[in-house]
């Protein structure tokens, strides 16, 4: 079985190293360093957030290796051998295969506990969730703390010794650590609940403010210890789905990175549902703790943010602001990054689905959100993201890239 195994794993890197060797790498890498140095050549775009469930194309994601560890190494190696041949985005292709440190026990002290409503039993599938209150008194924010969390090094040190012994010689293995952002209310929803979160933001701040405090305080401590443990990512090819090549982060040690020489990302998604005021309040000011422990960041995901960018922007080091599909006036918003910033577009993954499905529809969609960005000189890139479903027609999304290819190439 390993053998077998090894020998499908070795045809797909051996493919993955002759793409990676195209010059066509450098180009689009330099072209990424060059948007996020805010000295654009072209509009950049990307993929991502795919639902791959209904993107199987003449079985080139299919899996046939056996073994578990080796089929996640298939399903990463077959998806970016797709990517290249269907999706043509601007995704950068490195002779480099990244593996997982194990790492156990990172959270907050705290588990979600939670009844999950799954429409089929496809693991990629969409899910509702109902949380349950974990934080119903001042007392229960003794929960929230550091955890004693550590690398399984036994796991990870056979994982290695796995990835080398199978494709080693064809790809650079890189253990890598963990993605870790700034979303303090993606589990502060979680730990107490949608319905009491926003009842106590408007009877009882004070107490919201604490969990928000504490938390954060939490989360910055897992920093420390992340940076001293040398869990955090090595090898940032993608922020929040952006490209993150870049030349103005300088690592002393590539092998240990610290904070401040890497990116960040973080949201409030939630908060779009409160002022402008209130989202700064809960937010901004801790967000800017997080922010300037780091050499870059990106802020957002889909909440809009266009009656809040005088927020945005002064936490320290942002340098990609995303734009999603609610945004009210992109012109405005556009005027307001001031070319100081990436715009980062989020085109809706809902032209997708059937009823929705017209390309000339998109093509003007498309035109109009890169008008706005070029009538205020900003720096701007599309991420078509958290695509739930194409109504299984793949064909959709290689038909909205060869659009949006066509679109920003000739800018």
């Amino acid at each position: 079985m390993k053998t077998k195994d090894i020998i499908i794993l070795r045809e797909l890197a051996k493919k993955l190293e002759e793409i990676a060797a195209l010059p066509q790498q450098e180009i689009v890498k330099r072209q990424w360093i060059q948007l996020n140095k805010l000295q654009p050549e072209r509009p950049m775009f990307t993929i991502d957030q795919i639902c791959w469930h209904e993107m199987n194309v003449d079985d080139a994601l299919t899996l046939t290796c056996e073994n578990p560890f080796y089929r996640q190494i298939e399903m990463d190696l077959r998806r970016q051998l797709y990517r290249f041949k269907y999706l043509k985005d601007d995704y950068v292709y490195e002779p480099v295969l990244l593996v997982p440190k194990t790492v156990i026990g990172l959270n907050h002290g705290m588990q979600k506990e939670e009844d999950v409503l799954v429409l089929n039993e496809d693991k990629e599938a969409i899910q509702a969730h109902h949380f349950y209150d974990q934080l119903e008194t001042e007392d229960d924010l003794e929960k929230i703390k550091v955890p004693d969390f550590y690398i399984d090094e036994e796991k990870t040190k056979r994982d290695q010794e796995m990835a080398e012994d199978a494709v080693g010689d064809i790809l650079q293995v890189i253990m890598d650590g963990v993605d870790f952002g700034f979303d303090m209310w993606d589990m502060i929803v979680e730990w107490r609940g949608f319905d009491n979160l926003f009842m106590d933001m408007a009877s009882d701040p004070d107490f919201i403010m604490k969990i928000v405090d504490k938390a954060t305080e939490v989360h910055l401590q897992i920093l420390d210890r992340l940076e001293e443990k040398n869990l955090l990512m090595k090898r940032r090819q993608r922020i929040h789905c952006s490209g993150a090549f870049t030349d103005e982060l300088k690592c002393e040690n590539p092998t240990h990175p610290k904070a401040k020489e890497s990116w960040t990302y973080g949201m409030a998604q939630i908060l779009y549902n409160v002022s402008p005021q209130m989202h700064n309040e809960f937010e901004f000011a801790n967000a800017g703790k997080w922010y300037e422990r780091f050499g870059l960041g990106y802020y957002g995901c889909c909440e809009p943010l266009d009656d809040r960018l005088e927020y945005v922007k002064k936490i320290p080091n942002i340098r990609k602001i995303s734009c999603s599909p609610w945004v009210k006036n992109y012109e405005r918003f556009a005027e307001e990054l001031e070319g100081r910033y990436v715009m980062s577009h989020k085109p809706a993954p809902a032209f997708l689905v059937d009823g929705r499905w017209n390309p000339e529809k998109i093509r003007e969609n498309l035109k109009m959100l890169l008008d706005a960005s070029n009538k205020y000189n900003c720096p701007c890139e599309f991420l078509l993201k958290d695509i739930s479903t194409v109504s299984n027609k793949p064909e959709r999304v290689f038909e909205w890239s060869r659009m949006a290819d066509e679109l920003f190439r000739r800018q």
